[in-house]
């Protein structure tokens, strides 16, 4: 997803209630202040940004300065599993940019 809230690619299990789009949209907007934050006090790029709530568990990774990656779960999700995903996800696609 862009930092403009539009999706470049989607995945959703079937049988998911969660508007994945929505939340990336909503959540794209707070991302960018955190960036913005993180350049006025000067504490370097944001690589991951993670929010906890009582109903899902969202997990952003950065690519580029445009582009992140987010996995949303239930709350009862795998947090560590999803970083490492992700991680392990980000060079194929930073290429496929």
């Amino acid at each position: 997803m862009g930092l403009d809230g539009i999706a470049v690619e989607t995945y959703m299990r079937e049988g998911t209630a969660m508007d994945v789009n929505t939340i990336g949209m909503e959540f794209s907007f707070i991302l960018t202040q955190v960036k913005k934050a993180s350049q006025i006090l000067e504490i370097g790029h944001v690589r991951e940004f993670s929010i906890k709530a009582e109903k899902l568990l969202l997990v952003i990774r950065m690519l580029t300065d445009e582009y992140f990656v987010a996995v949303v779960m239930t709350a009862d999700g795998n947090f560590g599993k999803a970083r490492f995903l992700m991680r392990l996800a980000e060079p194929k696609l930073i290429a496929s940019l």
